[in-house]
């Protein structure tokens, strides 16, 4: 089983496109590649965390999400209507989260920080919500589709990234 996270999404939303400057002629093709991507990088056994902005509200998020690869949880973001969280498929959701993962802290919000828990500890912030317009700090990673590919992000990928940045060499 892989870890992987992904953010900002917007299933259905023509307004990404536009706001964003996706290189998509219509949500159609965009929700196509989107869910072709994120089933080409994610198994069925896989973990997926979606830090916010899933759909449009008036998507039907139970039926996509069964159209996604994966065991998936849900950090809600300002975009995601109640309903988003109440459909069928979600393995969690919740508004934040923490994870340790083979003794690394995931500092998990829709949301980039400024500071966050365990952050002269070596943890990690990952968040969305920036569509890869913010200047991350050391140890901060922006997971939306926008920045990494229209596809979800391996952890592993993320780690590689965070040692490199840092100069830290083990333990992480």
């Amino acid at each position: 089983m892989t870890l992987f996270f992904t953010a900002d999404t917007h299933f259905g939303d023509h307004r990404t496109i536009n706001i964003q400057r996706r290189p998509f002629a219509s949500v159609a093709e965009m929700d196509e590649m989107l869910v072709a991507s994120w089933n080409a990088t994610v198994a069925p056994t896989d973990e997926v965390w979606h830090l916010g902005d899933v759909a449009r509200r008036s998507s039907d998020v139970a039926s996509l999400l069964t159209s996604l690869n994966g065991i998936k949880h849900l950090v809600r973001g300002n975009n995601d209507e109640p309903a988003t969280g109440d459909a069928a498929g979600w393995s969690s959701v919740q508004d934040y989260a923490e994870l340790t993962v083979d003794g690394t802290l995931l500092v998990l919000c829709h949301y980039p920080f400024r500071s966050w828990n365990g952050q002269h500890r070596r943890s990690i912030n990952l968040h969305g919500h920036s569509h890869g317009r913010l200047k991350s700090m050391p140890r901060q990673f922006d997971v939306g589709v926008d920045a990494r590919g229209f596809r979800p992000t391996a952890l592993e990928t993320l780690l590689a990234a965070a040692t490199r940045s840092s100069g830290i060499e083990d333990d992480v």
